[in-house]
């Protein structure tokens, strides 16, 4: 097989990268513009990319999350455009263009496959995220590394409070009655579980006030709900950001929990903050080494594991998480990995697993096999051949 291989800075691209080497294909790498250009409606792009993927025979055009003007280069080209969606939200998977008969959208997260394939789309499939398990496996930690990232506690991720991520603020002078409507959803959402609720609870008067003083248009290729817009990246950030700093203020308390991020954290001083880490190489040892590993998962995931929940088990490392759907379809609780269901029983399942280090581990080990066995890059691509083939 040949392949087109859109590259940007993404998640997994080495390793799914080696996984296609592997086996024969021949893999052409092309450097898309995802933080320079626009990616849905470019018509100067898409010729470029008309270009490029006309030059050659190409089995298929891949790419880590899904991009209009991809979908467009390929479908006028009439070759497969493959893609991989891992972040959410992602508007632009409510492009029109999602539903062009050269497409495979696989997505993380079944829950947003599941709100696409009731809106008629069928060109999306739901393909849950991987691990590398052969190059962690190659990996040895040395008793200087043990001794440098070893933690009682450790979360690798974003804590929402970067600027970046602050839509929140954007709804600045809204009315007293719209905050404190707002606020509660905000609140109820933090603790629940295996439900997203945010959407639904925006009725006609919440979401007139929030478009006057911060207004949004869908998207000129979208189908986009602008209740989802809001929801997604306004609200949901909101809550994590909410639920991230509050775990981690609660677990530091009273264990060594370390947090690596992108910026400093004054709001969480007993918190251990070594920044952010490396994600080939340092990541691993901080699983391996963390006797317990945080997964708090971004709100607007709806259903779907995270990638670094597959990558903490499939490093041996103990995953501790809050509950999503898709555990209960290939995981086992209290097996494979253990999920909490509020903040109480997190603080609990912290100072049971933390004294109990022969259970511990044995979780922790069931969790690498599965995932070993079953969720590698290996067992994804042989997915989506199955599929586009």
């Amino acid at each position: 097989m040949k392949i087109l291989f859109m590259e940007w800075r993404s998640l997994g691209q080495a390793d799914i990268t080696e996984e296609f080497r592997r086996r024969g294909w021949e893999v052409n790498a092309y450097p898309f513009p995802r933080e320079t250009e626009n990616t849905r409606l470019n018509k100067e792009l898409c010729e470029k990319l008309v270009k490029v993927i006309a030059e050659a025979d190409y089995d298929f055009v891949f790419s880590f999350n899904y991009f209009p003007v991809i979908s467009i280069a390929c479908n006028a080209c009439r070759v497969k455009y493959v893609s991989w969606t891992f972040d959410s939200p992602f508007i632009q998977l409510y492009s029109n263009t999602v539903n062009f008969p050269y497409n495979y959208v696989f997505v993380f997260d079944k829950g947003t496959c599941e709100d696409l394939w009731e809106k008629g789309v069928e060109t999306v499939y739901h393909l849950p995220m991987a691990a590398p398990v052969g190059r962690y496996d190659a990996y040895t930690v040395s008793e200087e590394e043990k001794k440098f990232y070893q933690a009682q506690v450790s979360f690798i991720g974003s804590t929402y409070h970067e600027k970046k991520n602050r839509f929140y603020e954007r709804l600045d002078g809204i009315s007293g009655y719209t905050k404190g409507y707002l606020e509660g959803c905000i609140q109820m959402q933090k603790l629940v579980y295996g439900e997203f609720l945010l959407e639904r609870m925006l009725n006609q008067g919440i979401m007139e006030d929030m478009r006057k003083h911060c207004p949004l248009e869908i998207n000129q290729d979208g189908f986009e709900r602008l209740e989802w817009v809001y929801a997604h990246y306004f609200l949901a950030r909101q809550v994590t950001a909410l639920e991230r700093g509050e775990v981690l203020e609660m677990l530091s308390e009273k264990y060594r929990t370390d947090l690596y991020t992108y910026d400093e954290t004054p709001e969480l001083p007993k918190v251990r903050n070594r920044r952010t880490a490396e994600v080939m190489r340092e990541a691993p040892l901080i699983y391996r080494c963390s006797r317990i590993n945080l997964n708090i998962t971004l709100k607007s995931i709806l259903t779907g594991i995270p990638l670094r929940s597959f990558e903490i088990m499939g490093n041996k490392g103990f995953l501790l998480s809050n509950y999503q759907r898709e555990y209960d379809d290939y995981f086992e609780n209290g097996t494979d990995y253990v999920y909490y269901t509020d903040y109480g029983d997190l603080e609990k399942k912290v100072e049971y697993y933390l004294t109990h280090d022969k259970e511990r581990q044995e979780i922790a080990e069931n969790g690498y096999r599965k995932v070993k066995e079953a969720h590698t890059y290996k067992n994804r691509v042989d997915m989506i051949l199955d599929i586009i083939s």
